[in-house]
């Protein structure tokens, strides 16, 4: 057998005949690759020579070749795309093409490369026991194998290719549909949501992320109140003909900043066509470069997915489109009545607090009530969102730098901003009188009010009892309890220290007193942020946690683009 320099181990053959320069410019993708492992180079040369004009189903081949079975492992390491191996059996050993075999199959683990066997002695491998004991797909003796057998083993073993790839891609793609599914239903925001469909149909059709867009039929402004999440679903089935009522809900890459804004004057004026027509026709729309997917909820409720795309999309990506969109369409649903709720909870607690902090405790229920309705119409308890929203930002400022993962999971992230709604809840049995005196407290009246916290604590703790697990009820005990205590100790009514106080309590603490800090009392006029600020910074490690005191810095420009409570 001739030696082979190492350099001369692994080449791409020149292009047949007729085939001119176009070889090399081609897209490899759009040939079958296939693999000639044999340490006789005549048998490169006539096999090339036989298929050089071999066409099936459009796409021509493209050969690799491989002089020893060690080349060939190497070939195999980088080239992730080869359909066919027409593989001799003896080489450098006597052996060495089985033990190839072994190989691409048990260690490569690759089930889906057709391997046709080749070889010039058939009675040292008898075409019996390779077959049983080998996974290969065919055999023949060269003395055997024909220009027109080749061919015809050839297409054979293409289309079996074909079919496995096939097969393999959309158990792949169930998978993934699957998993995208579980993990997006645990999402608990819209915004979070549509970026989760964005990214995992991404994934499923192997796009890059930032040629994707969803918009949906809507107002961008439909979200009220602080801390709220992505504006709700509208509904409108109106004709939408101009782009007027779609706004971008989620966006990536180049798209990423226009998320909430008008799609008209915003988008191209040629993806919103496109977009449009989606809506009109109302189903998926595919074309050379992009498609338009359409999502309807069982609710009536519409989404588009605009999908830029650097290639068209096969059958297998349009039919697990179809299914990834048919399970996800109740999630849109499904968020949107989690919002609604959240919202009409967080009114709810919200006039609540605001009545409890004017001490309207002595109402009585339907008096509460009625209170109740006039604060949610007139919009005055936003001090309460806002605490709530600053909660928020502070939580999960920490949350995303790794800090207390043990406090700060998902579901508590997802109901802080609840819990620091009723952290003044206890107000209710004060004395209205002494929440706003414009004076100094005597001792007498600074007990009563500093009772509180206690009085919040067991409402809350009584409440809770009703529901199984964690709520935001049993976090607001705790907020409500301890969010006046001092890091240093000095505060009340417990005198805990340090990490002895909840965090979600420290938290509290910060977003409470800053903005108790920049808006008017009954004792004192508003201090200016950034005199608050300075206070806090101040003390750091005596009142406050310091850590939460850097994760409030570091939100503080979205925290002062709020802009201050009304009341």
């Amino acid at each position: 057998m001739p030696e082979i320099a190492d350099e001369d181990l692994v080449f791409l053959d020149d292009a047949a005949p007729g085939a001119g320069p176009l070889e090399e410019e081609e897209d490899p993708g759009s040939r079958w690759t296939m693999l000639i492992v044999d340490d006789e180079p005549e048998v490169h040369s006539i096999t090339k020579l036989v298929l050089s004009d071999f066409v099936y189903k459009g796409r021509k081949a493209r050969f690799l070749s491989a002089h020893s079975a060690a080349e060939a492992r190497r070939i195999l390491a980088r080239e992730s795309d080869i359909a066919l191996i027409l593989l001799d059996v003896v080489m450098e050993t006597e052996d060495a093409g089985l033990r190839l075999v072994h190989h691409i199959r048990e260690e490569l683990q690759n089930r889906n490369v057709r391997i046709i066997l080749r070889t010039g002695q058939p009675g040292q491998a008898p075409e019996r026991a390779v077959i049983l004991d080998y996974d290969i797909n065919d055999y023949k003796a060269k003395t055997q194998l024909t220009a027109q057998q080749l061919f015809t083993t050839t297409v054979a073993a293409l289309r079996s290719y074909e079919d496995i790839v096939a097969i393999d891609a959309n158990r792949r793609g169930l998978e993934k549909i699957i998993e995208a599914s579980s993990s997006l239903f645990r999402a608990r925001s819209m915004k979070l949501f549509a970026a989760g469909v964005l990214t995992q149909l991404s994934g499923l059709l192997g796009v890059g992320p930032d040629a994707i867009l969803c918009m949906q039929r809507g107002s961008a402004g439909g979200a009220g109140g602080q801390g709220s999440c992505n504006p709700a679903f509208s509904g409108d089935n109106g004709n939408g003909s101009s782009g007027d009522g779609l706004y971008v809900l989620a966006g990536s890459g180049r798209y990423e900043d226009l998320i909430n804004e008008p799609a008209a004057g915003h988008v191209d004026a040629s993806v919103l066509a496109a977009v449009t027509a989606c809506l009109e026709e109302r189903a998926h729309l595919y074309a050379g470069d992009h498609c338009t997917l359409y999502i309807r909820t069982p609710n009536d409720r519409e989404t588009v997915v605009y999908l830029r795309s650097n290639r068209p999309l096969s059958d297998l990506d349009r039919k697990l489109i179809e299914v990834f969109c048919g399970k996800i369409s109740v999630g849109f649903d499904n968020l949107h009545h989690y919002e609604q709720l959240y919202r009409a909870q967080q009114g709810t607690l919200a006039a609540l607090a605001d009545l409890a902090e004017r001490g309207r405790g002595a109402l009585g229920m339907d008096g509460l009530a009625v209170e109740a309705v006039e604060a949610v119409e007139d919009g005055r308890f936003s001090r309460s969102l806002r605490i709530a929203a600053i909660t928020e930002r502070i939580a999960r400022r920490l949350h995303a730098d790794g800090l207390f993962p043990e406090s700060l999971d998902d579901s508590t992230l997802e109901i802080i901003g609840l819990a620091a709604i009723l952290h003044d809840i206890g107000n209710a049995a004060v004395n209205p009188e002494i929440l706003s005196k414009p004076g100094p407290l005597d001792p007498a009246e600074r007990s009563a009010m500093q009772a509180h916290t206690v009085a919040g604590a067991t409402l809350l703790n009584q409440a809770s009892h009703l529901a199984d697990g964690p709520t935001h009820l049993h976090l607001g005990a705790a907020v409500a309890r301890w969010h006046h205590e001092n890091w240093d100790g000095t505060g009340y009514p417990d005198g805990r220290t340090g990490a002895a106080i909840p965090l979600c309590a420290r938290i509290v603490a910060v977003a409470d007193a800053y903005d108790a800090m920049t808006r008017d009392r009954p004792y004192r006029k508003a201090l200016s942020r950034e005199d608050a600020v300075a206070e806090i910074r101040r003390l750091a490690g005596l009142r406050f946690d310091p850590a939460v005191v850097d994760a409030f810095l570091a939100v503080l420009p979205d925290i002062n683009r709020m802009g201050p409570a009304t009341r």
